[in-house]
């Protein structure tokens, strides 16, 4: 599995963006024999706390994709972050949608590693943790990184999503 292109693309990404785990090290990737779909299942799968999981949702927010990285302890309030963004609509993106701008499928979604770059909010609740686990471009491939540099590697825009 650590060699399927969406794999590569993503361990590609994180080191172009020279990133760096708590330890300073550069992420390494965690495979499991199955996908973790659930951000419950992977925590459950890494004997770590639920909400240290970063759920990468993709919304289609006026026609355009959306990435929002939220703690797996809580779900995106949609007309919330509607308002604050000024956007008429936002809703869950299709699983083609999603493929279409990420590259990747719908549980395998990573941060980074997408084809073009995606506008992306990184939920403020994920910052209490050390250490969080986001997928790595397929459903059974997980990596660390901190909040800080999520944020950095993505873009991202720290937001209250819940």
């Amino acid at each position: 599995m650590e060699n399927h292109p969406n794999v590569q693309a993503v361990q590609a990404a994180l080191e172009n963006a020279d990133a760096r785990t708590a330890a300073g090290t550069a992420p390494q990737m965690v495979v499991f024999d199955e996908g973790v779909h659930t951000a419950a299942a992977a925590a459950a799968a890494l004997g770590v706390e639920v909400g240290q999981i970063a759920n990468s949702l993709i919304f289609e927010a006026d026609g355009e994709a959306l990435l929002v990285l939220t703690s797996g302890a809580h779900r995106v309030d949609t007309k919330k972050v509607a308002a604050s963004l000024g956007l008429a609509k936002l809703g869950r993106a299709n699983p083609d949608f999603v493929r279409a701008h990420t590259g990747q499928p719908i549980g395998g979604v990573a941060p980074l590693g997408h084809p073009k770059p995606v506008r992306t909010l990184v939920d403020t609740a994920l910052e209490q943790y050390p250490e969080i686990w986001a997928a790595g471009g397929v459903p059974q491939v997980v990596f660390p990184i901190t909040y800080a540099e999520l944020l950095r590697v993505t873009g991202g825009t720290a937001t209250d999503v819940a």
